[in-house]
């Protein structure tokens, strides 16, 4: 499993010199994370790169790796089954787990995708919303990075992280 973290993350949690990496062979293993804070409270952002599919959590708290990993993993856990998607946490992201890597961001495309989400959570966090529902509208949410089931643009994360099964070749 590939963690890419942004630098003020990758500061806050002290894990090294980040390295380059090309995508995970399975994109349901491949996710980018940045702190950011609003209304003075730091919350991290966890989008799986291929799809821009997202969650929040506290970053309260997480002062190393490890409470980062292990949050982390729980963090899309709970968000997966809680959006109905527990089959695919067991299947392709749970295994994965047993090897962390931390690296850079892949690209722009992605950092400025995930930025365009982390300004909605902002406003979202004002009206007080839970981070879980944060999440949801996040991944209804049409992206012009995303292609569409259609092959158009502006793709919903929640779709495209549903089809990535279809990449790896099972079901």
């Amino acid at each position: 499993m590939i963690l890419r973290l942004s630098q003020k993350l990758n500061t806050k949690i002290k894990t090294g010199k980040l390295v380059e990496m090309p995508l995970d062979e399975n994109p349901y293993a491949d996710w980018s994370c940045h702190l950011f804070t609003a209304d003075r409270t730091q919350y991290i952002i966890l989008t799986n790169t291929a799809s821009f599919y997202s969650c929040l959590m506290n970053g309260r708290g997480i002062t190393d790796g490890s409470t980062f990993v292990a949050q982390a993993l729980d963090a899309i856990r709970d968000f997966a089954t809680g959006d109905g998607k527990q089959t695919v946490y067991r299947k392709y992201i749970a295994p994965s787990n047993g090897t962390i890597s931390f690296a850079k961001a892949l690209n722009r495309s992605v950092t400025g995708s995930m930025s365009d989400h982390i300004h909605a959570a902002k406003f979202m966090l004002e009206d007080d919303m839970a981070l879980s529902e944060i999440g949801n509208r996040l991944n209804e949410t049409p992206m012009s990075a995303l292609n569409g089931p259609d092959g158009r643009k502006y793709g919903f994360p929640k779709v495209v992280f549903s089809k990535l099964v279809d990449q790896i070749g099972d079901d």
